[in-house]
């Protein structure tokens, strides 16, 4: 686990401009960022060359990079890979192809697709839910022409009705068969509704290939060491199963206010990975 990357996901400090986030982020020691792209505005996929390169160089210069991209469908409003609406549908996969491409463009290497109300599932759920498998078997094309791993986030249910568990997420994965889809583990959310620990979930599909992600934050949404929730564990778990991806800080509630949040969590992950060198 010492050489895992770790990234602070930046609507953490969504209120700092770009530049400032980059900035803390490399003063905490945080490695990266984890980029909200709903953070850069309405069409984020749609960014030109010329601030694509920008965003790039700014967290470059501050000492970071841009490892991550996550919650990939806020924006445009009325997205969703479950629709049957054919003008939404295309919309949507097209917004999910350009922020494949904005990924890979400003130097990251993974996106995890969470979403949950992007992914509702409607009175009909069979077709529903085959046409959103047909959306992450596109979507692990486009990241296999980019270079990048496009990553099914499980939620709790009462986040999401449709991919709640890691071995949900796997068998989709195992569907699709484009080892550019992987499923990651959220520990909030697997916390609040796996039957296995983290650790034992770490232990039983790292080892698959599954695993490509992790997001670190306690059951109580706060960041972890904010909560009741144990990350030596974790730690020691990613360490045993010689774990190979990055990390996001990824708190829900900011106590006090991001950057303080931000700190912790970041000095707590540290101190416990020195425990574990």
């Amino acid at each position: 686990m010492r050489d895992t990357p770790i990234y602070l996901c930046n609507e953490v400090l969504r209120e700092l401009d770009f530049a400032k986030q980059c900035e803390l982020a490399a003063q905490l020691g945080y490695d990266g960022i984890e980029l909200a792209p709903f953070t850069l505005g309405e069409r984020p996929h749609e960014l030109g060359p010329a601030k694509r390169r920008e965003l790039r160089e700014t967290a470059a210069s501050a000492g970071v990079r841009i490892g991550a991209l996550h919650w990939l469908l806020v924006t445009p409003a009325g997205l969703s890979i479950t629709s049957a609406d054919p003008q939404v549908r295309s919309e949507t996969l097209s917004v999910m192809r350009g922020l494949v491409e904005l990924c890979a463009e400003l130097g990251g290497t993974v996106l995890v697709h969470g979403s949950p109300q992007q992914r509702r599932l409607p009175d009909e759920r069979e077709p529903a839910k085959a046409r959103a498998i047909e959306a992450f078997a596109l979507a692990a094309e486009w990241a296999a022409a980019a270079g990048v791993t496009y990553c099914i986030e499980p939620l709790s249910p009462h986040e999401a009705d449709f991919v709640n568990t890691v071995e949900e997420a796997a068998g989709i994965v195992a569907r699709v068969g484009n080892p550019h889809l992987r499923t990651m583990i959220d520990c909030r959310a697997a916390r609040l509704t796996e039957r296995e620990s983290v650790p034992e979930l770490l232990r039983r599909w790292v080892p698959r290939g599954m695993i490509h992600h992790v997001h670190f934050n306690d059951s109580n949404s706060r960041g972890p060491g904010q909560g009741e929730d144990t990350f030596g564990d974790v730690l020691d778990a990613l360490a045993e199963v010689g774990y190979q991806g990055a990390a996001g800080v990824e708190p829900f509630e900011y106590v006090p206010d991001g950057p303080t949040a931000a700190a912790r969590a970041i000095g707590y992950l540290r101190g416990l990975r020195e425990r574990t060198a």
